[in-house]
């Protein structure tokens, strides 16, 4: 169990130190710059508030990996989703909790008839869902660019920042900030906390739930893990696979909402880019599992806010990129060799009881 993560971790620090190193300057500098900005309070804010949505996106992943499937779209469904439900939720106004529900709606809703494209394409014509959801990604990042300059934005005299029609303020999600005064945590200047933290929390305890404690997460499970057997025992695996695909599709529409109702309460043009690609490797480092993924999620989020610092010690904050890509790389390797030299064991083991 330990033995995977500790592999990776010193295989990944030891990549990133040769990439500062590169730079002429001191790894060791480097790091404990990254730390001391990074555990600062308004610092863990923000880690916070950026691991948000790449959790969310990444239980969207998750999803149809226990499936057997790979939603890699989860960018395209988000960005779609953002935008429509941005712009469909500023035209009314409703009480502040049914207003959040009906956006939430909305944006699933988008997220899931986006994905059921490739599901459809998966079930009726055989096509593979990794090809059909990368290109319908690029599909959705252009038809959102389209939508959004030619008809959605509003245009604001002397600024060249398009956004929709800001949203009512009862489709605002609340900061947890005065919540967590409330708690003791000491309140740091300028710091906000996206109450869309609750939500992923939430999402976190019900994937684990359905997918470890139902029968529907039974099926799931046992069509990725043998679909041959999975419908010989009853299972319908068209059926899983339309239903983990949409499934996911409704989530990632999720993941783009702590932008629309936690920050800027609209969709700009400076809308996050990059969550759902950073997402697949949240997903893959955290085993598809409800704690793993939210501790990648807040490493991913912590590397991204403390990297900000190593432009104070002229180091290129992108060096972060180098330190994500080699965890990912190193965890996954590490995580195979370790799972091979069970299976040896294993055999082994069977040997000697098969001989005595």
């Amino acid at each position: 169990v330990i033995a995977a993560p500790l592999a990776a971790a010193i295989v990944s620090i030891f990549v990133s130190s040769l990439a500062v190193l590169a730079s002429n300057k001191s790894p060791f500098l480097a790091y404990k710059t990254m730390w001391e900005f990074g555990t600062e309070g308004g610092s863990l804010m923000e880690v916070l508030n950026t691991a948000t949505p790449y959790y969310i996106a990444a239980i969207a992943i998750a999803v149809t990996f226990r499936a057997g499937l790979f939603n890699i779209g989860v960018e395209g469904q988000l960005r779609l989703a953002a935008l429509f439900s941005a712009y469909i939720g500023a035209m009314f106004t409703l009480p502040p909790v049914l207003h959040v529900l009906a956006v939430f709606i909305i944006a699933m809703t988008i997220g899931g008839l986006w994905a059921s494209i490739a599901a459809y394409l998966k079930v009726k014509r055989g096509v593979n869902e990794v090809i059909s959801t990368i290109m319908l990604n690029s599909l959705a990042i252009g038809v959102t660019s389209f939508l959004f300059s030619k008809y959605f934005a509003v245009i604001n005299e002397g600024s060249n920042n398009l956004s929709t029609k800001e949203l009512p303020q009862s489709a605002w999600f609340p900061d947890l900030v005065p919540l967590l005064t409330k708690m003791g945590v000491p309140e740091q200047p300028g710091g906000s906390v996206n109450g869309m933290l609750l939500v992923a929390i939430a999402l976190g305890f019900i994937f684990w739930f359905v997918v470890n404690r139902t029968r529907f997460g039974f099926e799931l499970r046992a069509s990725g893990a043998n679909p041959i057997a999975a419908r010989v025992s009853g299972v319908n695996s068209k059926k899983m696979i339309v239903i983990a695909l949409v499934t996911s599709g409704a989530i990632a529409g999720l993941s783009g909402l702590p932008a629309v109702l936690g920050e800027t309460h609209a969709y700009n043009m400076g809308f996050r880019s990059g969550i759902g690609f950073s997402a697949i490797a949240v997903a893959l480092l955290g085993r598809n599992s409800a704690g793993g993924m939210a501790f990648s999620a807040l490493l991913f989020g912590f590397l991204e806010v403390s990297s900000r610092a190593l432009e104070l010690i002229d180091i290129a904050p992108e060096t972060y990129v180098i330190m994500q890509g080699s965890i990912l790389l190193s965890s996954v390797i590490a995580y195979e060799v370790v799972r091979r030299l069970k299976l040896t064991l294993q055999s082994k083991e069977l040997a000697k009881v098969v001989t005595a």
